[in-house]
């Protein structure tokens, strides 16, 4: 994938690259302290929501374009880029009527690929910087097909935000991160940015710190955070949102890690990680060649495949054994699970052998 920097001069490469910007665009005054109060703080590139998609009817969705106006204004009065989110052909052609230089694709919108061709076929022939947020639900496939499409349509300036995923239980976070998509994204597309979205993963601000520096530690290239002037006062999303003020002592406080720090001292523990995924993979060979014996042994004494009984104990005594020797529960329990997935195919096709 031939791809461009999202980024304009005046803007630096160095990480965090950040951009903020309250939730919504509510009132021209509110969405101009707010740019001036980034501004003054340092930060280059100002977002505000003009069109907002929500759950339910009823809610606060957004001021529309006449909300562009007022983005072209931070432009002229603070000299910072401006974003916002499209969802439709219309919404294209209003941002790229305004100037507005970042468009950002929502959850909702980048999980429909009909929206994304809209989309797409509206930017043809364009240059600007668009960014695709991760789907609402954990399919990485539906990510890296809205970015191919966007691609298509001759669009190089692209970036990509994890804004972490739905979830019907109740988590820390309003939506769960599952870093390991995002991680597996960048390894098949190691040149596209990615920008880490702590404002909607976390939903709280308290968790807005945290969050920036799992993904600064995870080599992410920037951050999209929700800043508003009087956050409490918000018409949308208050929880998530941040002052500038404390968005700038966030960004200060960051630990920045150097991405091109040499390696080399770590040859031998790595050599070690290699040979215990080999022992790992022979352990695993051995447990499936059990597994398939006695799936022999079932279909010999005519005993259904699934012995639930037996899986709720191998799972509780497995988590707990986890738990005390400094593991994760949760990561031994998807562990557990994977292997217990595999093992029961093994003995299906033993069994209808």
């Amino acid at each position: 994938m031939n791809l461009a920097s999202i980024l304009f001069p005046g803007v630096e490469e160095k990480r965090p690259i950040v951009i903020a910007g309250p939730c919504s665009a509510e009132t021209e005054e509110q969405v101009m302290k707010t740019a001036k109060g980034l501004a003054s703080k340092g930060f280059k590139i100002f977002r505000a929501g003009i069109w907002k998609p929500r759950t339910k009817p009823g809610g606060f969705e957004g001021v529309g374009s006449e909300g562009l106006r007022w983005l072209e204004n931070v432009k002229k009065e603070t000299g910072m880029r401006v974003t916002t989110e499209v969802a439709t052909q219309k919404h294209v052609e209003e941002a790229l009527k305004h100037g507005i230089d970042i468009l950002w694709i929502g959850a909702r919108t980048t999980a429909n690929p009909f929206a994304i061709q809209e989309i797409a076929d509206a930017l043809s022939g364009t240059d600007i910087s668009v960014l695709i947020k991760n789907p609402v639900n954990p399919d990485l496939e539906l990510w890296i097909g809205a970015i191919e499409r966007i691609n298509n349509a001759g669009i190089r300036r692209i970036g990509v935000i994890h804004r972490g995923f739905t979830s019907y239980d109740e988590k820390i976070y309003r939506n769960v991160p599952q870093w390991h998509i995002p991680i597996e994204l960048k390894r098949r597309l190691p040149e596209i940015p990615i920008f880490c979205d702590p404002s909607h993963i976390g939903g709280r601000r308290e968790l807005v710190a945290s969050l920036s520096q799992q993904a600064m530690d995870l080599n992410y290239d920037g951050l999209i955070i929700e800043s508003h002037c009087d956050p409490d006062q918000a018409w949308s999303d208050k929880n998530q949102q941040i002052t500038p003020d404390v968005l700038s002592y966030i960004i200060n406080l960051l630990v920045i890690r150097d991405s091109t720090q040499t390696t080399e001292n770590l040859t031998e523990l790595r050599k070690q990680i290699d040979a215990t995924d080999n022992e790992l993979l022979s352990i695993l060979n051995k447990r499936m060649r059990i597994s398939r014996e006695i799936g022999q042994y079932k279909k010999e004494h005519n005993l259904p495949v699934l012995q639930t009984v037996r899986y709720d104990e191998i799972l509780t005594g497995r988590i707990n054994s986890a738990k005390h020797l400094g593991m994760s529960p949760e990561f031994m329990k998807i562990l557990l699970e994977a292997i217990h997935e595999e093992s029961i195919r093994q003995q299906m096709i033993v069994i209808n052998s």
